[in-house]
Parts: structure tokens; sequence; C-alpha cells
């Protein structure tokens, strides 16, 4: 059937009204059974936003998973997984599209549990607004003021506070007052700038779409009124024109542009730019986009930029304004949300990703963890899961950046476990601790190989790891003796003797053993930059340890060697009475005991101390040196 022209007219009208509409990005959250995903669910039907095929499927789940009897369970749109609908809880973050004639939505109903809190940051990291729901039974509890402090912390400063369930406590005003003055006193600490409270019930429908003759004593807007109509201004940063790169294009050899998304200020053909963290310099050539070249490109469109210089610049570099460029730095003060399962240890290493950048970060320092029902800040060695600290971060590399309140895009992070690739923290930077400007290597003309060479050696690490009683100071002692009798320069750094000295302020804990290690290792690449063989005999409990031990060497220089006793056996041995104080309790945090050793996934040498002596053992070590390690 052939199609009017006033019809095709009308389409292409609709559609481009719907192009042209802006968006809202926002969260629920609140505590458990506050009514967040009733009340999705009811912003979804009464807008018309479902399909006839959904709503029955919905009436039908109703009767089969549903909790209000005869009546639609609206909870069921968003509680997705079936363990949701068996408990009747949210578990993971549920993401749902809608719209109405004056804007286009996009919703995430965060889970109220506690354990869950990871989900719920994930949810806020990308939107505009928060509702935050309260059950008007309740009032405010533990969990409101932590999904509160968390959406402050990741950017949102617009928050609705839906006092929900207004129809079970009478749709009492004095109610509604007084959990309403206790959330004002709550974000002004927060600092959430701008708070609208309104009196609903999800369940009902009351000042859902619409003003409710329950609540006459209301005189404010309705959810979706609200919705529609508030003026979220996004963090922005207004200094100056910023394009992180996320792909470098070249098709053939005629064409090299760099692909990303304008994240700040517009940038035109013609504009000084500068390449970072590298500082090379140059102009904008071309603007291109899959639908033509543009003259300018505005913050929230993804262009491909070409320069007009050859410039040196990959995924993870940041084009931006050459008269106004982001600072660029390695050392950071930032708040942190763990999400780990492990705790947060500083000195251990992880992977920071920023934008498309990935770089080597520790924490260097836990300034304080933040009680987020009070807001207290608190003394703290490690973080657990679910809780905030506000951390030092020192990077094996510089990248530019801007504060977070400045811009999510150029100043939000997540931490990825370099062992498992897990996500295991989101955070948030706040300022530079150093300029990574300030500091430069200082040239040397006496290098490592030249202080090698005089001493006819190849400096290496041998790193001697097991379980106290092992045996491993032993047989280091045996390979130095060996190899001074060969002529070679060694040093031992033995866990016992360093502990007298530059790690005599360190105890036992987990946090301390990662300290302890750092340092040693940092002892022992200096050594080796003396071009000696240093012989390091420590426990080093950890994996992730070694490892980073192991990534301050360059290739061939680190050998793990692991004197595998078993636990029996250097128990039985126990040359000190350390294991005996150990199982007595006078001793806590013994590794094999009450603390966990890791053994190593991969070492150069296994030595087996049940059937050989030390001896030997030390000349298969010295045999492996000398095979192409020593001289």
């Amino acid at each position: 059937m052939a199609v009017s022209t006033d019809a095709r007219a009308a389409v292409a009208d609709y559609l481009q009204r719907h192009e042209s509409k802006g968006q809202l990005r926002f969260i629920t959250c609140g505590s458990v059974d506050d009514g967040k995903s009733t009340l999705i669910g009811r912003l979804l039907h009464d807008t018309r936003a479902l399909l006839d095929d959904q709503l029955a499927a919905l009436e039908s789940d109703s009767r089969r998973h549903g909790t209000q009897g005869a009546d639609i369970d609206f909870a069921l749109l968003v509680d997705g997984l079936s363990a949701e609908r068996e408990q009747g809880i949210t578990i993971d973050v549920a993401y749902r599209f809608f719209g109405t004639d004056k804007r286009k939505f996009i919703v995430a109903d965060c889970p109220g549990h506690e354990q869950y809190t990871r989900n719920m940051a994930t949810g806020a990291s990308t939107a505009d607004l928060a509702i935050v729901l309260v059950d008007a039974r309740k009032g405010l509890l533990t969990q409101t003021r932590r999904h509160s402090y968390i959406a402050s912390l990741l950017g949102i400063r617009h928050v609705v506070l839906a006092v929900n369930k207004m129809d079970l406590v009478g749709y009492d005003q004095g109610v509604f007052e007084a959990i309403d003055a206790a959330y004002r006193q709550l974000a002004v600490q927060l600092g959430i700038d701008h708070v609208t409270s309104i009196p609903l019930s999800a369940l009902k429908g009351d000042n859902i779409l619409q003003a409710s003759a329950a609540t006459r004593w209301y005189r404010g807007p309705s959810l979706l009124q609200h919705l529609e109509t508030v003026e979220v201004d996004a963090v922005r940063n207004d200094a100056g024109f910023r394009l992180p790169v996320q792909w470098v294009c070249r098709p053939d050899q005629n064409f090299r542009g760099f692909a990303g998304t304008v994240v700040s200020a517009p940038v035109g053909v013609g504009d000084e730019v500068v390449v970072l963290p590298s500082g090379q310099r140059s102009s904008v050539a071309a603007i291109v986009t899959a639908d033509g070249d543009l003259d300018l490109a505005r913050p929230g469109q993804a262009v491909t930029l070409t320069l007009a210089d050859e410039v040196d610049a990959s995924r993870g570099d940041v084009i931006a304004a050459a008269a106004a460029p982001p600072e660029v730095a390695d050392q950071f003060a930032a708040h942190l949300l763990w999400m780990g399962g492990e705790q947060l240890l500083p000195g251990r290493s992880y992977w920071l990703k920023i934008g498309a950048r990935t770089v080597g970060v520790q924490v260097t320092e836990i300034k304080h963890k933040v009680d987020v029902n009070t807001q207290d800040e608190l003394a703290a060695k490690h973080l657990s899961l679910n809780e905030v600290g506000y951390c030092n971060l020192y990077l094996d590399q510089p990248i530019p950046f801007e504060p977070y309140a400045r811009s999510r895009e150029m100043g939000g992070f997540i931490l990825i476990d370099r062992q498992s690739n897990g996500t295991v923290a989101v955070g948030t930077l706040d300022f530079a601790l150093r300029r990574a400007g300030n500091i430069h290597w200082q040239h040397v003309d006496v290098d490592k190989h030249a202080r090698a060479r005089i001493k006819h050696q190849k400096p290496r690490c041998v790193w001697f790891t097991g379980l106290s009683g092992s045996g491993k100071s032993t047989i280091a002692n045996l390979v130095e003796k060996r190899l001074l009798a060969m002529g070679q320069h060694t040093y031992i750094l033995d866990g016992d003797n360093v502990r007298h000295g530059l790690n005599k302020d360190l105890g036992f804990t987990d946090e301390d053993r990662v300290e302890n290690i750092r340092r040693v290792a940092e002892v022992a690449r200096l050594m080796v930059d003396a071009g000696l063989i240093v012989l390091v005999s420590f426990i080093s409990p950890f994996r992730a340890e070694r490892r980073m031990a192991r990534g301050m060497f360059g290739d061939g220089e680190f050998l793990e060697v692991f004197v595998d006793t078993p636990l029996e056996i250097a128990e039985a041995r126990d040359p000190k009475g350390l294991y005996a104080k150990a199982r007595a309790g006078i001793l806590s945090n013994f590794t094999g005991v009450d603390s966990t050793y890791e053994r190593p996934e991969h070492p150069e040498i296994v030595l087996s101390t049940v059937r050989i002596d030390a001896e030997a053992l030390a000349r298969q070590v010295v045999e492996y040196l000398d095979g192409g390690c020593v001289a």
C-alpha cells in the first residue's frame, strides 16, 4: 500500500523531534524494600513505555511471582534475575529506557543491600540525578546515607528525595516534612546542592505522573514533571578542549587520524593543540566523522582528528587545547571505593585505568577511611569491601588529568587486580601531589653496564622465597660463599637482618609485609644497578609483591628461587622457636600458621630440601648462574 506524502512528513517530523529531545540519566537508590523497582515499573507502565506483549507478560508474572495479590507487581519489570524475583530484592543494576514528549530517559535501578554497594556505584558513575527513596514508615536508614554519600562522591549534585509508601502513613504531612528536614541536613554535609523532595506512593501512583488528591498539602511538581524539566548542569571543564584518544585510525599510508569523543569545550579546524603527556604541539587539520567533515566539534561528539604535523600519539593520550592544557602528574590524592574481596594493602601494585589509558599504580598511603554513615574520618591501614578511603597514589608514568569535580571523563578511574584482572575499586582524582615535570632523572655517565663490566659479571637479583625454617638463609649464605670464591661481587639482603635497620619500624601485618618487600626490592634494584649480584632471602609470602619486585628489574635480571619445604618439616626444624610461639598464640600473623603463604607459580628454580642437603642445593643455584648468568 502506498504511503502518502503527508504520512511520510509526519513520520519524519516525529523522528526529528525524538532525536532532538534532551536526555536525562538517573538512578534510583536507597535501602532495601524502599520501593525502587516498583517506582521504575510504575513509571514505565504509566508513561506507556511498555509494548502489549510486555504488559501481558507482566500481568502473567505478577500472578506467578508477584506480591500484590491480583494487582500488577510493577517491581517485576526490572527485577529480571530469578534470584531477585524469588527473594523480592534487587541484586544487579537494571537499566531501562523510556521517553515522553519532552525528554528521553535512561534509568538505573540500583540494589539496596550493602553487599551490592559496588553495583550501586556502577549505576551512579554515569548518572546526572539520583532518586533516593525513603520508606515513610522508617525514615533515613544506614543505606540511605551510604548511597547518598556515594552519589555525592561520584559527582551527582541533583537528588530527588522520594518519600515513598505515604499511603501506609495516611499521607501524613508531618511525617514527610520531618524526613525532608533530616535529609536536607545530610545533603549539606555531603555537598549535594539541589534536593527536591516529593511525597509519593509508587504502588498507588500518587504524585508519579501528576499531583495526587491524597496530598493536597503538597504544592511541588510530580516526579515525572520534575524529571522532564530539571536542568542538570553536566560536569564540564570549561578550561579548554580535551579529546582522550580511543583509537589511532590508519586505513592507509595517506591517512592518520585520532578517534575519540570530545569531553570538554569545542575544537575547530586550525586550532592549536598539544598531545599529552608527550607535550608535542600541532594544529587541527581536519575533523572527520561518518557523516562528513566538520568545521567545529562540540562536547559529546565522537570524531576523528587529523593533525597538521606528524606527531606521536597513541591510545590513552589526550589531545588538548595548546593554550589551556590539563595538568600532567604521576602522584595524586584520590578517593577510592574498594570493591575487592581481598583487602586493599598499601604498597601492592595494581593497574589504574583512566579513559583508554592503563598504567601501573600503588596506593602509597591511606590518609583515612570514611564512615559513610556519619562522614567521620577514621584511621586505617587497609580498606575492605565497600569501604571508602582517601588515599595517595603513585603511578609508574605520568598521565594528563582533571580533578573529578571538573571532569568525570578525565578524573574518574578504576583499579584492576594484576593477577585476576578483576575490577577492585572505583576512584576519583582530587589533585596532584606533585607535577610530573618537577622531578627528572639525573643523567650519570657511569651506568650499570660499566659498573658490571669492571667487575666482570652480570648483575642479578637472586630472590629466595619460602617458609620460615625452609633453609633460605642457609642456602643463600652458601651460594654467596661459592660466588665469592669465584671472584664475584655479591651482597645478601636477609629478612631478619634488614628488620634490624631499614625495616625496623615494620610489623608483621599484611600491610607491613607488603611495605617490607617493597623497600627491600628497591634496595636490591639499586644494588643491581651498582653491578652487584644481590641475594635476597625473604619469606615474601605474597605473589603480588614478588611480581612487583620482578617488575623492577630488566629482562633476565631477576631469578626467583623457591625453597620448597613442606610446612610440617619447616615446623619440625623450628630453629628459632617461632612456630611454637605462633601455635601458642604468642606470635600473630605468622606465615604458615595464621597468615597465608602463596606458592610461586613460575619460579626459575625450585629447591626441594626434603632429601637434598643445603650444599648440593647451593651448588644447583651457582651452576644455574654460571651457565650464563654470572660472567
